[in-house]
Parts: structure tokens; C-alpha cells; sequence
């Protein structure tokens, strides 16, 4: 379902992401963790085509993210870093705002709209403008947005940032629900969330690869402390790692 084969992004003197590959299989929920800086939402924005890589090539349901951009991206649902949306526009109608775009009309737009708001759990604040809303719901309406159109893929970047215990707790049965007929990749940094969703993890630091696994494999390396204390084995060399709580 998708492919990163060995992508290199350069800015300037930096290389930000050093040859990172992997396959994605259809079913399989990826865990994407690293430090800050590690170069994570650089590769999600290269397979979500946003960014074109300076090597290697990513691929989204056997179409190529730069030669065959708008295919792959038909098959892609992509939420990014900070949630954008237009805060004019309410949940429902930057909803379908993304739907017309992909050229559904009539019913079967109202359908998958309504479907993306209960899902998103934005049904009460379906008319309100999303300017007003909460962080928490702000991203909420970019993730019913990204998931509308009901795409074999997923990128999540930072799904429950902002969100409170209960509505992390949805949205993460939201991505075990669809789970089974998906491939997705989630970009956290929030450790719990793996061994609660993801059925694989891969870690990557200094824009190269450490680590993919499942976490119970992760956890592994190190018996004593944990997704937590693996993590913390593996990237503590990067001078840029944050404190993870």
C-alpha cells in the first residue's frame, strides 16, 4: 500500500532525512517515532507528495508520490502537522470543501460527511466556525477531513495533539475501527499510544533509520523500563531529543 525506498531529503548543507525505507502493508497500523528534528513529519510530507525528495522515491498504492502525484494522493489521507483548516469554514463545511475537491456530489458527498463527523465526534460543533473551536477540536475537523473520502492510506501527524483523555481515547478506537482495511502510519510522541494502536513501530533519529519492530519487540530491548526506556536507548545519543513523558 505503501512504499518509502530509501528517501534522501536535503536543505541546504542538511540532510534531513538519510535513506529511510519501509513497506506499508494494508491492515498494518505504523507507529513513526523519533526526537525532535529526527526528520519524521519531512518523510510523512514526501510520501503525502507535499515535498519531493532529493532521492529514493515514495510510492502510495503502486503510484509514484512525484510522477504520479494526483493518483497517489487519491488513495492518501493525510493530516499534517498543526491541523490546518480555513477558520471561516465550519467542520462540515471545510468537510466537504475537501469532498467537492474529489469530486463527490450529491448524496454520496452528504453521506460520507455526515459519516466523517460522527466519526470525528464533531457532530455538535458540525456548524460552528472552526476559528472558535478548541485545539482539540480544530484538529479533530482536519482528521474527519482526512478521512472522508475514506482512503486506503493514512498519515496522521500528531492525531491527538491537544486533544483530552476522553477524546484521545476516541480517536484512537477511531483507528483500531479502521484499521483492518487501511494502512497507517502515526506520528507520535506520545509512547502509550503504541502498544494501544500500532501494530509496528519504527524510530528514526538524525533522519535515518533505528529501529522497526513491533512493540512488543521494541519493548524488548530494554526488559526493564519499557516502549519508554527503548526509546530512550535508542535515540540518546541525538543532542536534539526531547523529554517524552
Amino acid at each position: 500500500m505503501l512504499v518509502a525506498d530509501r528517501l534522501i531529503k536535503d536543505f541546504g548543507p542538511h540532510r534531513a532525512v538519510n535513506g529511510v525505507s519501509f513497506i506499508l502493508e494494508r491492515g498494518e497500523v505504523l507507529g513513526f517515532l523519533g526526537p525532535n528534528g529526527a526528520g519524521k513529519t519531512t518523510t510523512m510530507r514526501m510520501l503525502a507528495g507535499g515535498l519531493e525528495p532529493d532521492g529514493g522515491k515514495a510510492m502510495i498504492g503502486g503510484h509514484d508520490c512525484v510522477a504520479d502525484r494526483l493518483e497517489a494522493q487519491a488513495r492518501l489521507g493525510y493530516l499534517p502537522e498543526g491541523a490546518p483548516a480555513y477558520p471561516s469554514m465550519t467542520p462540515r463545511s471545510f468537510v466537504e470543501f475537501g469532498l467537492r475537491a474529489r469530486s463527490f456530489s450529491g448524496a454520496a458527498l452528504k453521506r460520507a460527511c455526515e459519516l466523517a463527523l460522527e466519526r470525528a465526534r464533531l457532530e455538535d460543533y458540525a456548524d460552528q466556525p472552526i476559528g472558535t473551536l478548541s485545539k482539540g477540536y480544530k484538529r479533530r475537523a482536519a482528521l474527519a477531513a482526512a478521512i472522508a473520502h475514506d482512503p486506503p492510506v493514512l498519515i496522521l501527524d500528531e492525531p491527538t495533539d491537544g486533544l483530552d483523555p476522553n477524546q484521545k481515547d476516541g480517536v484512537r478506537a477511531l483507528i483500531r475501527e479502521m484499521a483492518p482495511d487501511k494502512a497507517i502510519i502515526i506520528s507520535t510522541h506520545i509512547l502509550e499510544e503504541v502498544p494501544a494502536v500500532c501494530s509496528r513501530a519504527i524510530i528514526i533519529a538524525r533522519g535515518g533509520l533505528l529501529f522497526d519492530g513491533t512493540p512488543n519487540e521494541l519493548a524488548r530491548t530494554a526488559p526493564d523500563h519499557g516502549i519508554e526506556g527503548a526509546f530512550r536507548a535508542l535515540t540518546r545519543n541525538d543532542a536534539r531529543m526531547e523529554a517524552v513523558s
